[in-house]
């Protein structure tokens, strides 16, 4: 038996019932969820308790599912969002992906195993990005510089170029990056960035 706590997600929705009989269908495939009817609700307690997922219907009241999502991902960028909707469109199927970050966009009625599937997609994703983050945390701001250049394939001189610094510089700091990050090499920091 694991330790582990099961994936938090959270749906948002002005409809109550839907809400809840979407989060009683997470908690029947092993997640520890929970519905809202008011995202500022949300908001409010996201600090305390954050989410790997979160469902959340496009429209809403004061705040709509694209502005709740921007909100969120300034406190919590490594949660993963799955937007839903009764009133599909094409643009907001575009912009659910491309603009706010999506992993998906669902039409109600909701398609159960499409949405089992997004939250598997998106606790994993969450659980991914948190990883890489919490092993690139320590960069200091400059490591943090010459690790983004380096993933992008340039070498110690074109990054020493670029941030007008001595090439022995940027050796030391690329030392010190594979280091902090437990990897082994340039390939092992472009993976660590790609994921």
């Amino acid at each position: 038996m694991s330790d582990t706590p099961p994936p938090r997600v959270y749906v948002v929705d002005d409809d109550g019932d839907l809400g809840a009989a979407v989060a009683r269908l997470l908690t029947r495939h092993g997640h520890a969820a929970r519905s809202f009817l008011d995202p500022l609700a949300l908001l409010a307690d996201y600090p305390h308790a954050p989410a790997h997922c979160i469902v959340t219907d496009i429209m809403m009241g004061d705040l709509d599912g694209f502005g709740f999502a921007d909100r969120v991902r300034t406190i919590d960028p490594a949660v993963a969002i799955v937007f839903m909707t009764a009133w599909p469109t094409t643009a907001n199927a575009v912009d659910s992906v491309r603009r706010y970050g999506g992993l998906d966009y669902l039409e109600k009625p909701l398609d159960e195993d499409r949405l089992i599937a997004a939250i598997s997609e998106g606790v994993a994703w969450s659980v991914r990005t948190r990883a890489i983050r919490a092993r690139t945390a320590t960069l200091t701001p400059r490591e943090r510089q010459v690790f983004d250049l380096l993933v992008l394939g340039h070498s110690n001189k074109a990054v020493a170029d670029l941030l007008q610094c001595k090439e022995k510089t940027v050796e030391a700091h690329r030392a010190a990056i594979v280091a902090k990050t437990g990897t082994n090499g340039l390939a092992q920091l472009i993976a660590l960035a790609r994921h």
